[in-house]
């Protein structure tokens, strides 16, 4: 049995998409965004309150990198994973663990935008700063793409594509790809995947309310 705990447009995201992907049997329990994840009974599935969290085979994952490392390992070492041994492993692992660097850019943007609720608990500096080192994080994937052409390894599609391309979408909530065309066309490509339409939230079942939050002038 495979169970996943997603909050929509969160990093479970990554998860559920890789699921979608490998195209193995499992269930979805969709959490709110809020303090029930601090509840006693889920505490017990991941000890951060966080999501992911992924029950399997009776044991209980959390981590997005651990996930992505453990399901390649088990049902796709070779295709949407790059075993030990593989000369695209080390890549592979880079850039699975790549997604964490973008996301804690846009999860710093997410509170100043929309977690915080008095326009005095937030900061124009951050917005910026923190908008300008996603930014950068564009800026080497655009070097990468220019590097291995359509897909982050040579050899193509992987679960690295999904990590990096599930951060993404996250963080062009607060910067745009406009600048960067190898990575437009990149996620347009994985954007178009089955899988990645599968694992986008239901109307009305959305942490941002807004397709894009620009940073506030100083």
């Amino acid at each position: 049995m495979i169970r996943l705990h997603h909050c929509p447009q969160t990093r479970s995201m990554r998860s559920l998409w890789l699921l979608h992907e490998l195209g193995v049997d499992f269930e979805v329990a969709t959490h709110a965004f809020d303090k029930s994840l601090r509840d006693t009974s889920y505490l017990r599935l991941n000890p951060a309150g966080r999501v992911p969290a992924l029950e399997i085979d009776g044991a209980c994952m959390f981590e997005t990198g651990a996930i992505t490392e453990y399901l390649c390992e088990r049902f796709s070492p070779d295709g949407l994973g790059r075993s030990p041994g593989s000369p695209e492993r080390v890549a592979w692992l880079v850039w699975v663990h790549f997604s964490e660097t973008i996301s804690q850019h846009t999860a710093a943007l997410t509170q100043q935008h929309v977690a915080l609720y008095d326009d005095t608990m937030r900061s124009p500096i951050v917005m910026k700063l923190e908008a300008a080192r996603v930014g950068k994080c564009y800026a080497a994937i655009e070097a990468r793409l220019s590097e291995s052409g359509s897909y982050l390894l040579k050899a193509g599609f992987s679960a690295a594509d999904i990590s990096v391309g599930q951060a993404v979408y996250m963080a062009r909530h607060f910067a745009s790809l406009d600048p960067y065309p190898k990575v437009q066309a990149w996620y347009d490509s994985l954007t178009a995947r089955p899988a990645f339409v599968q694992s986008l939230p239901e109307a009305g079942a959305r942490l941002y309310d807004k397709p894009f939050y620009a940073a506030w002038e100083v």
